[in-house]
């Protein structure tokens, strides 16, 4: 991690030449401020003081007029300027949270609701906006433009630019307090918002089961929680923003009353002033301190962007954090297992990784230790190997730790301590991309995508395929049957908003996406369950198809897939109690006698 304003920091060394241009600008539109006011000084002067014609000065008034068009177009280069800048910040920023999201480990991706991830990536992301499109240019005038006027006002009568020296402090000082007031007050806001944002989401993808169940009032009431913290969160901040415009109006009347008052009296009492000279002060002390007021008010808007930021920076340093902890997992390895992790970056996408998976693999668990939360449930494997090609299967009472045994696995989940090794090397060492390439997951309810029949299929593939492989994989699933019903066949809009996949036929669709990838490691996670006897035995026909090349390691329920299992392992609460074939289990293993001898009374077949 970069540190606290690493993000910001990344961000303004890509801005650097608009950021010179942002300051050459500001200091001609100083500079077009002090003449816009000496000419005016000078025409008022010349007409009302000297009484001189209007035609002795037109020619002040044309050079008036330039000078307040230039200043115009300044104003508006500046403008323009900070939009560019917030347009290119954001799109850095979002692209940068993209490529998180994309390249986050199966881990990371798995942590934090959705709706949060959605919230950081676009509503965090526009409220930066302002930083840069606002904040920036704002402090950029502030920095040189009243510099500018000071030293006019100081080559004219320096009393007034005593005056105005000693009170600007005031509005920098009271901006710096309300600011880091708003900061806070902005991160609680977007945590109220992803938390609103998640709630909502939630919400929405389960609506159907909230009705069914009748806990839609209960969850509305959740929804409504949320967003009155939401609101209130922002009603905080928009207190401070009253406030602080309150406070900079009244600190900047008091600044200007005491210049005013000291030229009037050196103008009317001790006469020792002249009227062009006052009213020339008189011009530009309102501009010094709206300048500064403009800049607090910025400086506040500024603080609730960085509210913002931080929350992008949040989610992106979680995955540099996550790269430092791979990092340091990977250099206590010995000198070849380096050398093969540096082929392994050099070549991410398997072209070094595939020569080292044999065809299937070996997998090997040395003392795996895992649990989800401290005081929570905790799953502990001593060693146990899986030779190449070998069927696995995983049984156990619900909530026995099968699934996350299955998950630790595959990779989804990082153990506590301990590890799984992959052809005797740590699966941990392997580019995830490539190892999962050799991988299929099988879970019992596959997400199907908003897209047609055949794309649902082809994403299995993981790389362009025909209309030919797809039929054939579509086959070899049982899936043709299905395909040739549908209105378009292959090109049938499926998922959601279009037709609608039963059990079965999602469970088929998996299978066509694992027959293309033709994986090395196939896991299933109690696939059949729930679906039909006849509609179990399609697909059991299709998975001993596909698994007769490759490593298979199922949650299995039903007797059917444990009886043909090379080797069986029973867990209980998060503990593995024996593995071996079904008989050997039946003989020394009680608990595993009793499973089946309930499960064959329950129609356990």
């Amino acid at each position: 991690m970069k540190g606290k304003n690493g993000l910001m920091s990344e961000l303004m060394s890509v801005q650097r030449k608009r950021l010179v241009l942002l300051g050459g600008m500001s200091l001609a539109l100083g500079a077009a401020i002090s003449g816009q006011a000496a000419l005016l000084a000078e025409a008022v002067e010349r007409i009302f003081v000297q009484r001189a014609s209007f035609s002795s000065v037109v020619a002040i008034f044309g050079v008036l007029l330039a000078v307040m068009a230039a200043r115009t177009l300044l104003s508006y280069g500046n403008g323009r300027i900070g939009l560019q800048m917030a347009a290119s910040a954001k799109t850095e920023m979002r692209a940068a949270v993209l490529r998180k999201l994309a390249n986050a480990s199966v881990p990371s991706a798995l942590r934090g609701q959705t709706g949060g991830k959605v919230s950081v990536a676009l509503d965090a992301v526009d409220e930066a906006d302002s930083y840069f499109s606002q904040y920036m240019p704002r402090m950029m005038e502030a920095a040189i433009i009243p510099i500018l006027i000071l030293a006019v006002v100081f080559t004219q009568h320096t009393n007034s630019g005593w005056i105005m020296l000693v009170t600007a402090p005031f509005i920098p000082i009271f901006m710096v307090l309300v600011g880091l007031k708003t900061k806070n007050k902005s991160e609680e806001k977007f945590a109220q918002l992803a938390e609103f944002s998640g709630t909502f989401l939630d919400s929405l993808q389960g609506l159907v089961s909230l009705k069914l169940f009748g806990r839609a009032h209960r969850q509305q009431q959740e929804i409504e929680r949320s967003s009155l913290g939401y609101r209130d969160a922002t009603m905080g901040i928009l207190r401070i923003a009253f406030t602080n415009t309150f406070m900079l109006e009244t600190i900047v009347m008091l600044s200007i009353g005491m210049v005013a008052l000291e030229l009037a009296l050196q103008l009317l009492v001790f006469k020792s002033l002249s009227f062009h000279t006052a009213f020339l002060i008189l011009l530009l002390v309102p501009e010094y301190y709206s300048l500064l007021k403009n800049t607090g008010t910025a400086f506040h808007n500024g603080r609730t962007s960085m509210g913002a930021v931080r929350k992008v920076e949040e989610m992106l340093a979680d995955t540099r954090e996550e790269r430092a902890m791979d990092s340091r997992e990977g250099a206590g390895k010995t000198d070849g297992t380096d050398e093969v992790d540096r082929t392994d970056k050099a070549d991410k996408r398997g072209t070094a990784d595939s020569g080292l998976f044999r065809m299937p693999p070996s997998i090997e668990l040395r003392n795996i230790r895992f649990r989800y939360a401290p005081d929570s449930f905790e799953l502990a494997v001593g060693s146990l190997s899986f030779r190449p090609g070998e069927q696995i299967a995983i049984v156990g009472k619900s909530g026995s730790g099968k699934t996350t045994l299955l998950h630790l696995i595959a990779g989804l989940l990082k153990p506590l301590s301990g590890e799984v090794l992959v052809n005797g090397r740590p699966l941990a060492q392997y580019d995830e991309a490539s190892w999962f390439d050799h991988v299929s997951y099988i879970t019992q309810h596959p997400y199907i995508f908003a897209g047609t029949f055949s794309d649902n299929i082809a994403i299995g593939a993981g790389r362009d395929v025909s209309r030919a492989d797809i039929a054939q994989a579509a086959e070899a699933a049982g899936l043709a049957a299905v395909a040739a019903e549908l209105e378009q066949g292959y090109d049938t809009f499926v998922g959601e908003g279009g037709r609608g996949l039963s059990g079965g036929e999602k469970q088929r669709l998996a299978l066509a996406r694992a027959f293309l990838k033709r994986p090395a490691v196939i896991l299933f996670d109690e696939p059949t369950v729930g679906l039909d006897l006849q509609t179990e035995r399609v697909l059991q026909r299709s998975i001993a198809d596909l698994a007769s090349k490759a490593t298979m390691i199922t949650v299995a329920h039903r007797l059917y897939t444990i009886r043909h299992a090379d080797r069986i392992l029973f867990m209980d609460n998060g503990v593995l109690l024996d593995c071996g074939s079904h008989e050997e289990l039946l003989a020394r293993l009680p608990q595993y006698a009793e499973m089946v001898d309930v499960g064959r009374k329950g129609g356990f077949a």
